[in-house]
């Protein structure tokens, strides 16, 4: 985990792909550790990460929501242009939106609908 100026966040590193998320688990594990907190900023800095597929994404948007279930605000920052383009190409782009200002938003609501099941 690393300190940020307006906050905490975390910095992904690696292959986000089927074969490596086995590897991203530890350090996704520190979750325990954030504090309850309404509206705190969480940044996700993405500039390392080298590959990313679908089930790399559906994993780091689960994360996110439970991040999310904890009062805590995460932020992707810094996506590299290939990882953009993949969830582009995925048809993803609008589940990401929350996260992310430079995507489009129109899945707030299966956010919501997430919430409201927990």
């Amino acid at each position: 985990m690393e300190n940020y100026t307006n906050g905490i966040g975390i910095k992904l590193t690696g292959h986000w792909n089927l074969s490596g998320l086995v590897h991203q688990i530890e350090p996704l594990s520190m979750l325990h550790k954030l504090e309850h907190g309404l509206g705190k900023l969480f940044r996700i800095d993405c500039s390392e990460i080298n590959s990313v597929d679908r089930s790399g994404l559906q994993f780091l948007y689960t994360w996110m929501q439970c991040i999310s279930m904890r009062g805590v605000k995460p932020e992707l920052v810094n996506l590299p242009e290939a990882m953009q383009q993949t969830i582009k190409s995925l048809g993803l782009a609008n589940c990401f939106s929350d996260f992310n200002k430079n995507l489009p938003d129109s899945c707030s609501n299966v956010s919501r609908t997430i919430r409201q099941l927990c």
